[in-house]
């Protein structure tokens, strides 16, 4: 059986606030994963409940060398993330975000390492997958919604196909994101994290297999996007201008990464934002152009509704 130190490493990227009601099930699915060569960088963004007395518990029971704590930047869950992936002191071959109040799969870094493990380690990839919903007894409630179009740029530029605490990264991945930096003015670090490696020539994989349980409770920052109530939500931020904020600060953030984009992607991406400072047709025109569209044709038709209205 071949040995845990020749294994590539995952350094597990955990942020948490106020997680002491579910944050012991999520650290307990790290320790029965079948991929035995991890280690959790955790990042705790001020808690004042029992977070950080439970974390150093496990660190009293694993060591140091497999759970080191640090404080978080006190801005928000994507600049605690960001700040964790972007750390200079952290080295593994394979990155992982994690959340505080979910219950991984015991296969779920294998699954992916499986996939990660067939691109060459110079190009940018990302492993992702849909999510098994629970309750905030564990017990099973529905699935999230289930994508089966590619992953791609102009995709990446609309919609995240896979939760941020799904995915898994390579090397050169993380690389990209720490060129671009940890003050980057995204909303949310998934759909960043996809965004880039879809962009710069890396690639994707979203696996239709639920690798972890996601709780659904009362004090999720982010819940899944299923359901009409969801969708509603959604429609309405669109009205309010929420989701041109949101694709204003992309579009900015991506910037930084101009040069790292493929050439195709640069003028999708131009294409994009110049279709949002334009009038009608033009709009209309320019982002048929640029490819962009969504997992569905529900979403499609919200899509083009939204760019009449300029809302994009």
């Amino acid at each position: 059986m071949q040995s845990s130190r020749v294994k590539p490493k995952v350094a597990i990227l955990l942020c948490t606030y106020h997680g002491q009601h579910y944050l012991c099930d999520q650290l307990d699915s790290f320790a029965t994963q079948s991929y035995p060569n991890w280690e959790v960088w955790a990042s705790d963004d001020g808690s004042k409940d029992d977070t950080h007395s439970i974390l150093e518990a496990y660190q009293a029971k694993w060591g140091e060398g497999r759970l080191s704590i640090h404080p978080g930047p006190g801005l928000g869950f994507a600049a605690n993330f960001l700040s964790l992936t972007c750390r200079s002191d952290i080295e593994a071959e394979y990155y992982a975000y994690s959340d505080q109040d979910d219950i991984w799969e015991a296969d779920k870094l294998e699954r992916a390492l499986a996939w990660l493990s067939t691109v060459p380690q110079q190009v940018p990839s990302l492993y992702c997958s849909r999510a098994r919903l629970v309750d905030e007894g564990n017990n099973h409630i529905g699935y999230s919604p289930l994508f089966t179009r590619a992953p791609s740029f102009p995709n990446s530029l609309i919609q995240s196909i896979g939760g941020g605490n799904t995915m898994v990264f390579n090397a050169a991945a993380r690389k990209l994101l720490q060129e671009a930096g940890d003050d980057v003015d995204v909303i949310s670090h998934d759909c960043w994290v996809y965004m880039v490696v879809a962009g710069c020539g890396g690639k994707v994989f979203y696996d239709a297999y639920p690798s972890l349980r996601y709780r659904q409770h009362g004090d999720n920052l982010v819940g899944t996007n299923a359901g009409w109530g969801a969708r509603m939500s959604r429609l309405k931020r669109l009205w309010n201008g929420w989701f041109r904020d949101w694709n204003d600060r992309n579009v900015a953030a991506l910037q930084r990464l101009h040069g790292h984009l493929t050439s195709e992607n640069q003028q999708i991406l131009d294409d994009f934002s110049e279709a949002r400072r334009t009038w009608l047709l033009p709009r209309l025109l320019r982002l048929k152009q640029s490819g962009i569209s969504r997992q569905n044709w529900t979403g499609n038709v919200a899509l083009f509704v939204a760019a009449i209205f300029n809302k994009i």
